[in-house]
């Protein structure tokens, strides 16, 4: 192979690399469950693909699946619930937005016992029937009991939110889209 062979060679394999770890950094990442706090829908070891660009041009959506920056050591994945300029409060086990109940279609496999509102304590806004700011997000865990989410570390503000888990990868036999 002659030089000019080997350097157009070795710029293809350049290239390539840059456009994977490109991707790999700036558009899909994978992340791991680490916890109980997202039973039953997602289990303490199982692999997810977080997408970054769908929040570029669009803001997150009630009961989609972000990942944010808990602190600097630590990303969460957690369900938004609430989104800002929304009253949000909990009754009898049962969502209300802007005065609204709301379904949680995804914690009736465990049967909504996981919610209280004496629980439901927000460090940000009242506990009760309270407006979430602007570029703010009320996140909370699927598995209530077990969670730590806005009703400990309060509201996550949009810039802590890294992405949204889009895809379930492993275990193989769980491959599935993520609404």
């Amino acid at each position: 192979m002659n030089k000019r062979a080997w350097l157009n060679q070795l710029a293809l394999v350049t290239l390539a690399l840059v456009i994977v770890l490109g991707i790999r950094q700036f558009v899909l990442t994978p992340i791991e469950i680490d916890g109980k706090s997202m039973e039953p829908t997602f289990y303490n070891g199982e692999k997810l693909m977080m997408e970054q660009v769908s929040y570029w041009f669009n803001e997150p959506r009630r009961f989609d699946v972000i990942v944010f920056e808990a602190s600097k050591s630590k990303d969460y994945i957690k369900r938004v619930i609430g989104l800002p300029g929304e009253d949000i409060y909990y009754q009898d086990n049962n969502l209300y937005i802007n005065g609204e109940q709301e379904d949680e279609p995804f914690l009736t496999v465990t049967g909504k016992g996981h919610a209280k509102t004496d629980d439901f304590i927000l460090e940000d806004i009242d506990d009760k029937n309270s407006q979430i700011p602007d570029d703010h997000y009320l996140v909370l865990g699927d598995n209530r009991n077990n969670s730590q989410d806005s009703r400990t570390i309060g509201l996550i503000h949009k810039e802590q939110i890294k992405g949204r888990a889009f895809i379930r990868y492993w275990p193989l036999k769980k491959i599935s889209m993520i609404n």
